[in-house]
């Protein structure tokens, strides 16, 4: 087994020393520029020679609060040199968040990715004892204790490389696959985090196995690095980009995510399901908007696309020519051109995690001919579980289990998961780390689902998301919030109803398709709280949520339903730093609203 993180830039930079490692968009300029590998060494290097120097020791914490950057890797391979722990913070997070995390893991240093963060850190810095230094990943220069400039570090790790390096040196090569790599904190939905142990081990093993069962990727392949890389998902796929020797471009704005997209033009990227609904909502905009002959025609692409796509490719069977040649011509005149609108013409695979994706747009998305990879995984197992196999993956499941990872159900149905990629434990939580683990050794996952006779994992929800009526109905609120989420109308939903009579759901509509819809319907608003009081909005949205959920059982449905005026956010802590609804503070905070939707009943 390599250890493949703890000299991985030196060895790529042997064999491919000019070759692009990854790219980013130049902060002063605008402009992508391509960073070699060689360059990825060097400046891991310099970096390297700087913690030494400023005692960050083996087994000390590097805190690093920034949206996604190309410092964020040359810091994560230059703590890996030094035996070092990086731990990511989402640059989202709150202040409390922030000093509850460089607390617990006792964080010698915190690099910080703006302004905004940099603030936190002044107003935490106080109450963490172990905090020294302060690196800012643009020129800051303040008159406080510890800061210093990227470029500083930088500067400082080739002062003192002379020295530094064979210490640097010494420590890679006393480097063991039993070495904390990082540390990942959960998301906290229902309590304070907990910091993931991972291994150097769990990321050799997770890279093994992917190289194993993604055999489809190759160094021709571009990846878009799009969700932050504090989450598990992207950073232990970005790893294994760059092992694969595949370029990786550093998308900086998650709101700029539409252009960089077009700019790129990736082969692959992860993303979690809302990507794609939005996605599939515009096309639905621009469908809905045609005319009918050019309706018609789309349609008719569609369905051949899905006959191609699903029905043949997807079971590995030999495409009839009749149908190869149609999808042909409808692929140059229509599918072609929806891949083209999106940024994915160039498309391989695009895994896709962190939440349920409706059956219905996976099928759509493939009619299209975009490969989208349904996966599944947690912090505590490294990522990837699961995921679609090449050949007779089934929609609606999160695909089969990866190459040596050991996947069963125990009770509540709990899918409960024993492989190399499983974390070690919480750090500093034996209790937490106890109540994890089955006595025989396997994670508990706390997601409730089965296994189908195809051998691949279907999800039914949060084991603790799960509720019961005051009827005795077991109620899975994401099955019903995932299918309303393909609306064009619908944002996000909540849905509620634990030990009541019935099922409820607290909706923030996509307020400018409504508006539009307004203005098309002539109905007059002054304010986003006149349009969804307006009796012939609810009126339509209930006829749309009615159509959507008419496959749910009766018991299942949404009877009543409350729109809000704004989005649920992390800033109020509705949502986590992932963007997980937190159901006990939207239940808090919209008490009122709720015993509203059961007060006539």
């Amino acid at each position: 087994m390599h250890n493949y993180l703890t000299e991985l830039p030196r060895r790529q930079a042997v064999k491919d020393g000019f070759r692009e490692a990854f790219s980013y968009t130049d902060q002063a300029s605008g402009k992508w520029t391509s960073c070699s590998w060689r360059e990825f060494a060097r400046k891991v290097d310099l970096v390297a020679c700087a913690l030494e120097t400023l005692d960050i020791e083996p087994c000390d914490s590097v805190a690093i609060y920034s949206a996604n950057s190309p410092e964020i890797l040359i810091s994560d391979f230059a703590c890996y040199r030094n035996r070092a722990i990086p731990v990511s913070l989402y640059s989202t997070s709150s202040p409390s968040q922030v000093e509850f995390i460089l607390r617990d893991c006792n964080a010698r240093m915190v690099m910080v990715g703006d302004e905004n963060q940099l603030e936190t850190i002044k107003e935490v810095r106080h109450n963490c004892p172990e905090l020294k230094y302060i690196v800012s990943f643009f020129n800051k220069h303040e008159n406080i204790d510890g800061l210093m400039s990227f470029d500083d570090l930088l500067k400082l790790g080739q002062a003192t490389e002379p020295k530094a390096i064979s210490v640097v040196n010494q420590r890679s090569a006393d480097a063991t696959p039993n070495d904390i790599a990082t540390l990942i904190y959960t998301s906290g939905t229902t309590g304070e985090p907990k910091g993931a142990i991972l291994n150097h081990s769990c990321f050799d093993a997770a890279i093994e196995i992917h190289l194993e069962r993604l055999d489809m990727l190759s160094e021709q392949d571009t990846s878009l690095c799009f969700l932050p890389l504090s989450h598990i998902f992207e950073k232990a796929w970005t790893y294994f980009c760059l092992v694969n020797r595949m370029r990786v471009a550093i998308n900086r704005n998650p709101k700029e995510i539409q252009q960089t997209i077009k700019a790129i033009r990736p082969t692959c990227m992860c993303s979690v399901p809302r990507f794609w609904e939005k996605a599939y909502t515009a096309i639905q905009d621009k469908l809905a908007s045609a005319g009918t002959i050019r309706k018609t025609f789309i349609n008719r692409a569609l369905a051949i696309g899905r006959r191609r796509n699903l029905d043949y490719i997807r079971r590995g069977l030999p495409v009839p020519a009749w149908l190869e040649a149609r999808y042909k011509f409808y692929d140059k005149k229509v599918l072609s051109t929806i891949r083209r609108a999106i940024g994915v013409d160039n498309g391989n695979i695009f895994p896709t995690a962190g939440a349920p994706l409706s059956p219905n747009i996976v099928e759509f998305f493939h009619s299209c001919g975009i490969n989208i990879l349904i996966g599944y995984g947690l912090s505590e197992t490294t990522a990837t579980v699961s995921c679609f196999p090449d050949f007779n993956f089934e929609t609606g499941s999160v695909g089969t289990p990866m190459p040596r990872v050991q996947v069963r159900i125990g009770a509540d149905n709990e899918i409960q998961v024993k492989a190399p990629t499983v974390m070690q434990g919480y750090f500093g939580r034996p209790e937490a780390t106890a109540e994890a683990f089955t006595d025989d050794g396997w994670f508990r996952t706390g997601d409730a689902g089965y296994i189908d006779s195809s051998g691949a994992i279907v999800l039914t929800d949060r084991i603790k998301d799960l509720f019961k009526t005051s009827n005795g109905k077991y109620i899975a609120p994401q099955a019903l919030e995932s299918r309303l989420g393909e609306d064009r109308y619908i944002e996000q939903v909540a849905v509620i109803g634990d030990r009541r009579k019935y099922v409820t759901a607290i909706i923030i509509p996509a307020f400018e398709a409504l508006k539009e819809y307004a203005r098309k319907k002539k109905i007059e608003f002054r304010s986003i709280e006149d349009l969804i009081q307006n009796s012939e909005i609810i009126r339509m949205l209930q006829e749309r949520i009615d159509r959507l959920q008419k496959n749910f059982a009766n018991f299942e449905r949404i009877k009543k339903f409350t729109l809000l005026p704004r989005e649920f956010s992390i800033e109020t802590g509705e949502l986590t730093n992932t963007l997980k609804l937190r159901r006990r503070i939207i239940n808090n905070l919209y008490s009122d609203q709720i015993e509203a939707m059961y007060a006539a009943s």
